[in-house]
């Protein structure tokens, strides 16, 4: 489905039958506290609903009395809508490769990115992932990891951003990418070493002065270049604004615990209503960082449905993800919309669309993205 090519009329008629689907789809799930509860799809705005403390949490709007006005020094972040200091405005962002095996945790310094991307790394051991942490301010790194491979998918993706995918190593598929002047800059392995009683392939971190001395001894550019996408990658609302769905939409569903299809790690986003943010849980437990025990959470849930093409037989593999009017979910303060995404071009951002094909608004703060595998879609459930 080609959203520039056939409009708006045909991204509405798309979601409106994803819709229908998603009511079919979605069936009882276990939540993190182990309980199992049914889900309703009943519109979250239909007469029918009863509005509990999670859901009035989220439609409290956020006071902005006078318009804000930046203070001296700062911008608003491409990645996060927030304000940040207008001294980093320039520099490129790093996406760091987090190792997710339970032997790797507990993660240094991921509850500090601005966007975490969580993929399938392989079809093996019950299609494990890897998260992807992209962090705007990394001068301020204390600790980041432990750093793993990276994958062509999370080639496409870091261009995006014009990031400086770090990573260590990965399989032969990677060449073709890198070999591209959009993808060329990036490091592998060049990061510290840290004794932490473990294998040595988890024992690799960014620490404070890894990123610089590597920028400057391999000649990389740590200001946006001629490959970045000018601009926000999403479309924010207005800061000090909130954005709740079911004001602004007549479709819209419980969102406040949605289980993904991961089996190995069996990865979820439970919503907290004091803190209006989703927490991610894997393994059974909350994630916490190591460095100050902060919950790794996000004003903004994005899930998109992506095929995939299996590489060879050790699991290797590449998300489609260079297509057009594709399905996805949106989730935040405990809702839920269905959407439709698109990403035209290597180095293209992926653009997310409502049911009026409308570039789709979403809160400013911090965002999880993950890409579901097309055949594992519908076992997505949602509460």
């Amino acid at each position: 489905m080609h959203i520039r090519t056939y409009g708006k009329k045909v991204v509405a008629s798309l979601l409106c039958s994803a819709m229908v689907l998603s009511m079919v789809a979605c069936g009882a799930e276990d939540t993190a506290d182990g309980t199992s509860s049914g889900v309703s799809f009943e519109p979250i705005n239909s007469e029918t609903t009863n509005t509990d403390t999670a859901s009035e949490a989220a439609t409290e709007e956020v006071a902005s009395g006078e318009p804000y006005v930046l203070p001296e020094g700062m911008y608003f972040s491409e990645l996060t809508g927030e304000p940040i200091s207008e001294s980093i405005k320039d520099q490129r962002p790093i996406a760091a490769m987090v190792d997710n095996e339970l032997t790797a945790l507990p993660h240094y310094g991921t509850s500090e990115a601005d966007v975490v991307y969580e993929l399938m790394n392989s079809t093996k051991n019950d299609r494990i992932t890897r998260l992807m942490c992209v962090v705007k301010d990394w001068g301020s790194i204390e600790q980041l990891g432990s750093i793993r491979s990276t994958r062509p998918t999370n080639i496409l993706l870091a261009s995006e951003w014009n990031a400086i995918l770090c990573h260590d190593g990965g399989p032969y598929h990677n060449d073709a990418y890198f070999a591209n002047p959009w993808a060329a800059d990036h490091l592998s392995g060049y990061f510290s070493r840290v004794n932490n009683g473990k294998a040595r392939e988890f024992t690799e971190y960014i620490l404070p002065g890894d990123l610089e001395s590597d920028i400057e001894k391999f000649n990389i550019s740590a200001t946006y270049n001629e490959y970045a996408n000018p601009g926000s990658h999403f479309n924010f609302v207005e800061y000090g604004k909130e954005l709740v769905l079911s004001e602004k939409y007549s479709n819209t569903y419980p969102g406040t615990v949605v289980t993904l299809p991961f089996k190995h790690n069996s990865s979820q986003l439970v919503y907290n209503a004091d803190t209006k943010e989703y927490e991610y849980y894997e393994y059974g437990e909350r994630h916490e960082d190591a460095e100050d025990g902060a919950p790794l959470s996000f004003k903004n849930v994005i899930l998109q449905n992506c095929s995939f093409t299996q590489l060879d037989d050790n699991g290797y593999l590449i998300y489609n993800c260079i297509s057009e009017g594709q399905l996805g979910w949106y989730l935040t303060n405990g809702e839920a919309k269905i959407i439709a995404w698109s990403k035209t071009s290597e180095t293209g951002v992926t653009k997310y669309y409502d049911d009026n094909g409308d570039e789709l608004q979403i809160n400013t703060g911090k965002t999880y993205i993950s890409l579901i595998p097309s055949d594992s879609w519908d076992s997505i459930t949602l509460q």
